[in-house]
């Protein structure tokens, strides 16, 4: 692909993903079905058409397919996901499935301690297996887990996500149950060869048939240096380590970040050979998540800690700068796009393996305003941010925004709102009403300019929801 040609997207709470015309590039956006009925998504898929997109990347829910993690097939959840690769379809545009995003079936979780356990493996390639078969025919592109780095670090960690595992002194509330010395490692080492042995599968069983492509998608912010002293420098190569090369290095060179093996030592499990050489190579794109900026300051004291969890071996602490962080805690700044600098890293890092940036898009406190100027502004700024990188050699495929409606957040539930598209709590039909953001993206991708008139309009059109 020439630098002169893109994929943008729409994300929403379960991720999707769509592609868009502009001006002779391509485009995608990510987007969801997440509220309501059958016929709702039946006119959410319309609402795409109509936008004009070209491709949508959805998450399938392994508990809804699969209820018992294994055998039987749930056909009301198999006829579900026909239903809507056939919609998309139907309105010329593509599919992208994300296998797992987070959730398991709560079988496997009681059975053995879920991705505890090295008995996932053998569950995860039979689901990606069943997904392969029933759907690989109308779709191309799949992506084995969503956000594994921040899956295991606030699951098996800080404690912050489900299953909510951590110990004392770590970890934002007391947990139940969890070591988070160790298990963050473990978890990581299992979804590794986890979808390893899913990539392996699909282009034995199916890639000569199907012709598809398989990633893997990752969290990362873009990191900067609290000062210029070579501590706070090297911190920031530690923040790429750790976040990225935790699960990237493994995939493009069969091991671990050498930092990592030094700073964690044995509680860093080890690749065999024969796992060294399953994982090296298993992957076809590298899918990317990314909000902002952030600053970093050096903490190699910390090393001297008896016991550690993921950031202490780290050795850097995150800093929210004013810089970082506007005034009102709701939105990210627009001022200093941080993707080109992580694209240009991904490319003399990786080999300038293929990238989807699956989410990326500007939050906004979900008190039902249409006249989203800061989305505008924040979309303008990273769209921008990309197509530079893309003139410089980057290998991306696609761009993804979060998200095509306002959505059940992970952290903040109905707190806040990302969408394009906002969603009325309060009517039970659930009305959609396209914010100014929406217009513009469509205008964008269409080629046209934003009309004054209807702008005008959503200025003067505000809803408010009392959740």
């Amino acid at each position: 692909m020439s630098a002169d040609r893109i994929f943008l997207i729409l994300s929403f709470s379960v991720p999707v993903l769509l592609l868009i015309k502009l001006k002779g590039q391509h485009l995608k956006m990510e987007g969801c079905l997440a509220f309501g009925t059958p016929l709702l998504m039946l006119e959410d898929v319309k609402l795409m058409a109509d936008m004009g997109l070209e491709g949508y990347r959805f998450s399938i829910s392994w508990s809804r397919l699969i209820p018992n993690g294994r055998g039987s097939i749930n056909p009301k959840g198999l006829q579900y996901y026909n239903n809507l690769i056939n919609e998309l379809l139907r309105h010329g545009i593509q599919p992208h499935i994300t296998l797992c995003h987070s959730d398991i079936p709560q079988t496997l979780q009681d059975e053995y301690g879920g991705w505890m356990s090295r008995k996932i493996i053998d569950d995860f390639t039979a689901y990606a297996d069943v997904c392969f078969k029933e759907f690989g025919d109308r779709v191309s592109y799949w992506t084995t887990l969503n956000e594994v780095n921040v899956f295991t670090i606030g699951g098996y960690d800080n404690g912050i996500t489900p299953p909510n595992h951590c110990s004392p002194p770590f970890g934002t509330k007391p947990c139940s149950v969890g070591n988070s010395s160790t298990e963050p490692y473990i978890v990581a080492h299992n979804i590794l060869l986890a979808h390893s042995a899913a990539v392996r599968l699909y282009r034995r069983k199916y890639k000569s048939t199907q012709h598809g492509f398989v990633g893997l998608n990752l969290f990362a912010y873009r990191p900067l240096p609290c000062t210029n002293v070579t501590a706070d420098i090297n911190a920031v190569q530690r923040v790429y380590d750790f976040y990225i090369g935790w699960f990237a290095n493994p995939l493009i060179f069969g091991d671990y970040p050498d930092v990592m093996k030094r700073n964690v030592g044995s509680r860093l499990p080890e690749f065999t050979r024969e796992e060294s050489m399953q994982v090296k190579g298993a992957i076809d794109f590298l899918a990317l998540n990314h909000y902002q900026t952030i600053h970093v300051k050096d903490s190699s004291s910390s090393l001297e800690s008896k016991i550690r969890d993921y950031t202490i071996d780290g050795a850097f602490e995150l800093i929210y700068t004013e810089e970082d962080s506007p005034p009102d805690q709701f939105e990210y700044p627009v001022t200093q796009p941080g993707l080109g600098a992580i694209l240009e890293y991904l490319k003399q890092a990786y080999g300038n393996i293929p990238i989807y940036i699956h989410e990326n898009g500007q939050m906004t406190r979900r008190n039902g305003t249409l006249n989203d100027t800061r989305r505008v502004e924040y979309l303008q700024a990273y769209i921008g941010n990309v197509l530079d990188a893309m003139r410089n050699g980057s290998n991306v495929k696609g761009y993804f925004v979060w998200s095509f409606l306002d959505c059940f957040e992970l952290l903040d539930a109905y707190g806040s709102g990302f969408g394009l598209y906002y969603v009325d709590l309060d009517d039970k039909e659930l009305t959609r009403y396209p914010k100014l953001s929406s217009h513009w993206y469509t205008n964008f991708l269409k080629g046209k300019d934003s009309k004054h008139s209807e702008i005008h309009q959503i200025e003067d059109k505000v809803l408010y929801s009392s959740r």
